[in-house]
């Protein structure tokens, strides 16, 4: 049997914090995998070590055929081109054979972990200020957002799934960046829907920049509506039923029936309001940020005149697009997954816009009025 080695591809994050959470998710994993099997990772940006570093960490150690999985809870541009232009180019320029399995994404085992952090801040918020039933009570589901319907979809159904689940009273959906709502035009619509609690509950593996301003328009909403309980719900993180997900997104590539990737792909097929991009050419553009370190520019709040005490994101609204292609600019690419592409890596080429750009509760809701 040719010896096998699993990667876990991460994001990466301008913050340590971030990328120390991820390791500690990687390093929990290979108890939930065969005992012969070899775990590796790396970081797609900023963060040591890249990718490429842990493919070769791998292959060094005899490793013949390496299943790969986007450590990501959503298949959007990163988990769609990024991850597999930088796998297939790997594969091909050494000669190994690298499988590219699925995100994590919307999985009844995601759905507990997630209900069990939104459990844990509702007893919180039961033991400091008394019971107040969920159906009095609102949720406020935050994902990432991305320049990809298919991924923001995704935190909707599971935003459903813990609303019917559990039985809150309503809930909302936001997005910390790229799409619409943003953070702080959902909460002030939510509280004008008259509800005496709002649990805010990010749906993020790990901390960072991010979590940091969900949490700080969370605060800014709440000062203005002190007849609102604001409760703030913790994260996924290392939960047990992630780690099963992960796990099981690494063998089910070598079941007899492989489970296809990104079924509602905007790449694959005409997606509402996105329907020019399907077709277009798979490629990375995240190597001029890869492996930078967790200090890169725009790694804390206390560089930035924009910002207080957390960023808003503000400074991403007047970046130049072409050197900066990594946030709020998210730009989509051409596409499919792990079937072998050709890779253009010249950047002259044009970045479809994202048709909702200057919605104004979208990234344009940050500026200072």
């Amino acid at each position: 049997m040719a010896k096998t080695g699993v990667m876990i591809c991460g994001h990466g994050s301008r913050s340590q914090a971030a990328v120390d959470e991820f390791a500690v998710l990687a390093e929990k994993l290979p108890p939930l995998l065969p005992s012969d099997w070899m775990v590796d990772y790396g970081y797609l940006e900023f963060a040591n070590p890249v990718i490429r570093d842990g493919l070769d960490r791998l292959r060094e150690a005899g490793c013949e055929k390496i299943v790969a999985v986007p450590g990501m809870l959503f298949a959007a541009m990163h988990a769609k081109n990024d991850i597999p232009t930088v796998l297939n180019t790997y594969a091909a320029k050494h000669g190994i054979d690298v499988s590219y399995g699925r995100e994590l994404g919307v999985d009844p085992k995601m759905i507990a972990a997630a209900g069990a952090r939104v459990q844990e801040a509702v007893d919180k918020a039961n033991a400091e200020h008394g019971e107040l039933p969920l159906e009095e009570t609102c949720l406020v589901v935050i994902g990432r957002g991305a320049s990809d319907p298919d991924a923001n979809g995704n935190v909707s159904k599971i935003a459903r799934m813990l609303w019917e689940g559990m039985g809150f009273g309503w809930c909302e959906v936001g997005y910390s960046g790229v799409t619409f709502p943003l953070v702080e035009p959902c909460l002030n619509h939510v509280a004008k829907l008259g509800y005496k609690r709002v649990i805010v509950f990010p749906y993020f593996l790990f901390t960072g920049i991010l979590i940091d301003r969900i949490y700080g328009f969370t605060d800014q909403v709440a000062e203005a509506h002190p007849d609102i309980q604001f409760v703030k719900a913790g994260y996924l993180n290392d939960h047990p039923k992630v780690l099963e997900t992960f796990a099981e997104r690494v063998t089910e590539q070598l079941g007899e029936v492989v489970p296809p990737t990104c079924g509602t792909c905007k790449y694959r097929t005409q997606v509402l309001g996105f329907e020019a991009e399907v077709g277009a050419v798979q490629e990375s553009h995240h190597h001029h940020v890869e492996g930078q370190g967790a200090s890169a520019p725009g790694s804390n709040v206390e560089d930035c005149d924009l910002c207080d005490s957390f960023c808003t994101g503000e400074c991403r609204l007047d970046m130049d697009p072409h050197h900066h292609h990594h946030h709020d600019h998210d730009h989509s690419h051409a596409h499919g997954h792990a079937h072998g592409h050709d890779h253009l890596h010249d950047h002259d080429h044009v970045h479809p816009e994202y048709p909702h750009a200057k919605h104004p509760h979208g990234p344009e809701s940050a500026r200072k009025k």
